[in-house]
């Protein structure tokens, strides 16, 4: 019975290993049309966790996705992967421009208990005629992770739709406007990145957005001034989903751009039978006077402007001193009188008879004239500084 049951369980396991494990994805999609595919988290953490269908304890951690085109690092030029946050879902998204097959491996990242797992995505695109009228619109109010949903990109479009007046109407392409050079906004709310949201039709423009190619419209933009939206142009059923007017382009492929001329034959062409002679070689050169001028020239520049320099340096200015200075038998005069004369002041110094100040003594009051006889002052019954009663104003003898 214990046998019965533990094999029953691992059958179970099985199965529920067999419905994890995900096949290649496989997505055919024409050329100039905009590709989203939305890689979700609930799909990848029951790859990561089997048995939480049997066991019912539901996980929900923080995954990372990393994609890259088989054997290659990066992804390719025309497909982007952006992810806000660990716990919100991906989104591949692009517009190719040339048919070819892709193979994605997509690399989901668990931070939580750091498992991988992975999954392959085929894209094949085919070649499709483009649409020859597009219209690029500008929504400040959107993220591109808001945009990339389908229910929202058929909002956006129903607008257009309105606005274009043809419901035949495709999305060709979406840019995040970080992309476009914009600059972060800060993180606060009311604050966006903006999106530039591109569409096509076989319909030509209608009259509302003909009026961007006025010049009036024109002038404004580049004014700065509030652009008034011409009357019963304004289609946006969301406020967010509203587009800037003077960030509007309009694209025009119906006429097929013309081609580069080939390139004009020369008069070398041959003629049909003939035989190629080619030119004789070109003459030796000597390359002697080039060797002359650019090295020895300045190599000779070089030598006189240090030997020029020397000369100043050394001789130029013992000749200065020699000019200048005075013959030696002044210097020995004056030498001799400076010598003199300190010596005379040095005996007149030492000769001189009178006492030294009084205020150079010890103990000496400069008020009454008295002096302490210093042996007092070494006496140990008489303090070191004597207080001494300084007679006021009136008690001064007059």
């Amino acid at each position: 019975m214990a046998g019965e049951k533990s094999w029953l369980f691992l059958s179970a396991v099985w199965a529920v290993s067999l419905l994890g494990a995900n096949a290649d994805l496989k997505f055919t999609i024409p050329v100039g049309k905009l590709f989203t595919y939305e890689l979700m988290r609930e799909t990848f953490q029951n790859d990561f966790q089997p048995l939480s269908i049997l066991t019912g304890i539901l996980y929900d951690d923080p995954m990372v996705f990393k994609c890259n085109l088989q054997h290659f690092p990066d992804l390719p030029e025309w497909l982007r992967l952006t992810q806000r946050h660990p716990y919100d879902n991906g989104f591949l998204y692009g517009t190719p421009t040339s048919p070819g097959k892709s193979i994605i491996e997509i690399n989901a990242i668990n931070k939580r208990t750091y498992e991988t797992t992975n999954e392959k995505l085929i894209i094949q695109v085919i070649p499709e005629k483009t649409l020859p009228y597009h219209a690029e619109f500008f929504i400040k109010l959107r993220e591109i992770e808001k945009v990339l949903p389908s229910p929202v990109q058929d909002e956006i479009k129903q607008d257009l739709q309105k606005l274009w007046k043809t419901e035949a109407l495709e999305i060709v392409n979406i840019t995040n406007a970080l992309d476009r050079g914009g600059r972060v906004p800060f993180p606060l709310a009311g604050h966006y990145e903006g999106v530039y949201v591109k569409v096509g039709s076989e319909k030509y423009f209608s009259d509302c957005l003909q009026r961007v190619l006025t010049p009036i419209h024109q002038k404004q933009c580049k004014a700065g001034s509030k652009v008034k939206i011409p009357g019963g142009c304004s289609y946006c059923s969301i406020p967010s989903n509203c587009i800037t007017w003077c960030k509007t382009k309009l694209f025009d492929f119906s006429m097929p751009e013309p081609s580069t001329p080939p390139p004009t034959m020369g008069p070398g062409i041959l003629e049909s039978g003939e035989d190629f002679d080619p030119p004789e070689s070109p003459p030796g050169r000597d390359f002697l006077p080039d060797y002359l001028v650019t090295v020895i020239v300045p190599l000779i520049l070089a030598i006189v402007l240090c030997i020029l320099l020397a000369y100043i340096m050394c001789c130029r200015r013992e000749g200065v001193e020699k000019r200048n200075a005075k013959t030696p038998e002044i210097q020995l005069y004056h030498h001799h009188t400076i010598h003199g004369n300190s010596n005379e002041l040095r005996r007149m110094a030492s000769g001189r008879g009178v006492p030294a100040p009084m205020s150079t003594l010890p103990m000496f009051n400069f008020r009454t004239g008295e002096r302490a006889s210093p042996l007092q002052s070494d006496s140990p019954r008489i303090p070191l500084i004597m207080a001494q009663h300084e007679p006021s104003i009136d008690t001064l003898p007059r």
